[in-house]
């Protein structure tokens, strides 16, 4: 593994508040004296920020039955299927 992968899985890690203390001062150091690395490192940390700022989506269920009905509109047929039960089991012939 290059260099270049590890600095981007670390910045990774920075922008999610996942590494522990010491490898965060670690890499803020280093950030001061390369300005691409720091210019990354906040940046994602700022898209993550602000990512999970954002609160969750809450209508998934009416997104869903927004979906069937479109489907049952254009004629699909949405109802259950019944699955067949598939035995998997070989049967050895007994020898005596």
């Amino acid at each position: 593994m290059n260099s270049e992968n590890l600095y981007q899985k670390l910045v990774d890690l920075y922008a999610g508040d996942e590494l522990p203390q010491e490898l965060m001062d670690e890499l803020e150091t280093a950030a001061l004296s390369d300005s691409k690395l720091a210019w990354e490192m906040q940046s994602l940390r700022t898209v993550v920020r602000h990512l999970q700022s954002i609160p969750a989506p809450t209508e998934i269920e009416t997104s869903l039955q927004n979906v069937l009905n479109r489907l049952k509109d254009e004629g699909v047929d949405v109802a259950a299927q019944e699955s067949k039960v598939v035995y998997l089991q070989h049967y050895l012939p007994i020898s005596g």
